[in-house]
């Protein structure tokens, strides 16, 4: 069973269906009193369900869909796409090269963010190797039961990704030349 379809791990304490009423909160027992309490959100690891660095198609529809459960009242997604320009030059393609051990660092930050929002869901990946303008670079999606949470936890993530995954990209100009930039800090 996976975080988005055990009632008992939804965001905000939903139980998605589990007695207790419309509230969508835990009944008392069963003690006939109609007394309700939320449940305590899921451990920040298990919210964390996907956060991996690859050589391969990133998708924000996949990262959504891993997310999304029956208690998401929002889904922020982020898809960060190789534009065909960097500060006023024409860009033809880019070169991502990623450290060792960038698949453990982007999961850390996504455990970071997912402990600071408690009541998120995130999926996050970033490709490495050659792209060309228009491919997706950087793809995420945060769930919650609230949009606020949701954009705050998902703007988080993208800074924090960008701020300590150990990524280089070289980029490729339509004049001939290229650079590389380190995309930390």
């Amino acid at each position: 069973m996976t975080w988005n379809d055990d009632p008992t791990h939804l965001p905000g304490g939903a139980h998605g269906g589990a007695p207790g009423g419309a509230d969508g909160a835990a009944s008392d027992g069963g003690s006939g009193s109609g007394a309700t309490t939320p449940a305590d959100p899921a451990p920040a690891a298990d919210r964390v369900l996907l956060a991996r660095v690859v050589d391969v198609t990133v998708s924000v529809a996949e990262c959504s869909a891993l997310v999304t459960s029956r208690a998401s009242g929002a889904v922020v997604t982020f898809e960060g796409v190789v534009r065909d320009h960097d500060e006023g030059r024409g860009v033809e393609a880019l070169h991502y090269e990623a450290h060792p051990t960038a698949t453990d660092v982007i999961s850390e930050v996504a455990l970071s963010v997912a402990e600071a929002h408690p009541e998120v869901a995130i999926a996050v990946e970033h490709r490495y190797g050659d792209l060309v303008v228009g491919d997706v670079a950087l793809a995420c999606a945060v769930a919650s039961a609230h949009r606020a949470e949701a954009f705050a936890a998902c703007a988080a993530l993208v800074d924090e990704v960008k701020a300590r995954t150990p990524i280089w990209k070289r980029q490729e100009f339509t004049d001939g030349s290229d650079e590389w930039v380190a995309s930390l800090g």
